[in-house]
């Protein structure tokens, strides 16, 4: 008699960009009760859980093309409001929810999935986390992401970072929950193409990770075009590759006000330099050489111990993030890369930041995953929802995150939140894709005309 088939863990994923959902799908993967890490996200459609992805609606939800370029593939996938979505939780049964949001998302969803499940016996494991580096509002993006029952850590140093948090404020750090950045992978860098590109062979090849919003300025992010195409024109047997997030009209987390796309139409770049779009993961296949200043590029580029910079040139700035990067060892300007220097990583600053270069990734989720498992387990299901914040705690600062999405104090929808009450008709859905390709038409062009004007 054949051995009968394990029931797949159903996850749902609740995203609200293209990078949250590119960590939100993968995280599901890694951290699937009974998933091995030797199966990829990609390779485990028939293995891995049975994934639905929720799309929360804004002006930077991912297009298809985004979508597509994650890899990962969802059961179901729809675009969804806040209500509909806690609409959705109170009527299905999942055994883990991933909710990929920024803080305040975050926190309102915890608010409104403790009112809709007040009367359940059992509810679904909620995880939470960080898409990448946390250099910025720590205390304020952890506090609102108290409550759910895994908070993950993607290094041994926020891991310690936000237990300190939570225990400095009296609130319970036992959800805190260390792993590692669900997108590390990829065959270890071999050493150097050759430069000659002789046939059969690639050519060295450097790559620029671009930022939609590091740096901000227009005479920032021309410098920092200019200098890769000064080092195209230097080195005419290099290929050089300018890595885009997001194609001219796509949106991402962050607003690009002055896309590089437009910056490189006033230039006059050689014919080894080049845009690139695509997977991050097979772009780094081909690469020799990786420059940002301080994208999440970089520990995917490390980890794969590919020669990696974070540039300087700017200045070694919070602003710009890459202060995150000091003591290790990958700090340098453009003029040190165009007279031939490479920058040495700091073995203990990499291991510190959940690369894991070591070979040790295949267990990184190990942690979260038994602890998901004894959650499902418990006897008599887990406890309600206990967010640090509540109109107790933050009478003044709840009530107007909760509103956001059209929640009232307690959780529940406010009166007109949009659908609900009821699926929206076809009508509906036409006329709500029309206002919010207008809304976003007036934050990525009409918005930042504004604000130019406003400095002259």
């Amino acid at each position: 008699m054949p051995a009968s088939t394990p029931k797949r863990p159903r996850i749902a994923v609740l995203a609200d960009s293209d990078t949250r959902w590119k960590w939100g799908a993968l995280t599901a993967h890694r951290i699937a009760p009974g998933q091995s890490m030797e199966t990829a996200p990609r390779e485990a459609a028939q293995v891995g859980p049975a994934l639905d992805g929720f799309l929360l609606r804004g002006r930077a939800t991912p297009t298809p093309r985004q979508l597509e370029e994650v890899g990962v593939r969802a059961d179901s996938l729809r675009e969804v409001t806040a209500v509909e979505f806690l609409r959705t939780m109170a009527e299905e049964s999942y055994d883990v929810l991933v909710l990929a949001l920024v803080g305040g998302g975050v926190q309102a969803m915890l608010h409104g999935l403790g009112r809709v499940w007040e009367n359940r016996t059992s509810r679904p494991v909620v995880v939470t986390g960080y898409v990448g580096v946390v250099y910025e509002k720590l205390a304020d993006g952890l506090l609102l992401r108290h409550g759910a029952d895994l908070v993950l850590a993607n290094s041994r140093q926020d891991a310690d970072r936000f237990r300190a948090v939570y225990e400095g404020v009296g609130a319970d750090a036992s959800s805190v929950t260390e792993v590692a950045l669900p997108f590390l992978g990829g065959a270890p860098y071999t050493g150097e193409h050759d430069p000659s590109a002789k046939q059969g062979r690639r050519p060295y090849t450097v790559v620029f990770a671009a930022q939609p919003s590091v740096p901000e300025s227009r005479k920032d992010r021309t410098y920092l075009l200019n200098r890769l195409v000064q080092h195209a024109r230097r080195h005419p047997e290099r290929e050089v590759l300018l890595k885009l997030r997001s194609r001219p009209g796509e949106h991402t987390t962050h607003i690009e006000e002055l896309p590089y796309q437009k910056l490189v139409q006033r230039l006059d770049p050689p014919a080894n330099f080049r845009l690139v779009y695509g997977n991050m993961g097979e772009v780094l296949d081909r690469t020799d050489l990786l420059v940002t200043v301080s994208s999440t590029a970089a520990l995917e580029s490390l980890h794969r111990r590919i020669p990696t910079v974070v540039l300087t040139d700017l200045g070694v700035r919070e602003a710009l993030g890459n202060h995150h990067f000091v003591g290790s060892g990958c700090l340098a300007s453009w003029d040190q890369l165009d007279a031939g220097h490479r920058p040495a990583p700091d073995e203990e600053w990499v291991s510190r930041q959940g690369v894991v270069a070591d070979g040790s990734y295949a267990s990184a989720f190990d942690a979260a995953r038994e602890r998901i498992a004894k959650l499902l387990d418990r006897p008599g299901g887990l406890p309600p929802l206990t967010p640090y914040y509540t109109p107790v705690t933050a009478p003044g600062y709840l009530p107007g995150i909760l509103a956001r999405h059209h929640l009232g104090p307690d959780g529940t929808p406010l009166p007109g939140a949009p659908a609900a009450d009821r699926e929206p008709g076809p009508v509906r859905q036409i006329v709500r894709r029309a206002a919010r390709g207008a809304y976003r038409h007036g934050v990525q062009r009409v918005a930042p005309v504004i604000r130019r004007m406003g400095e002259l």
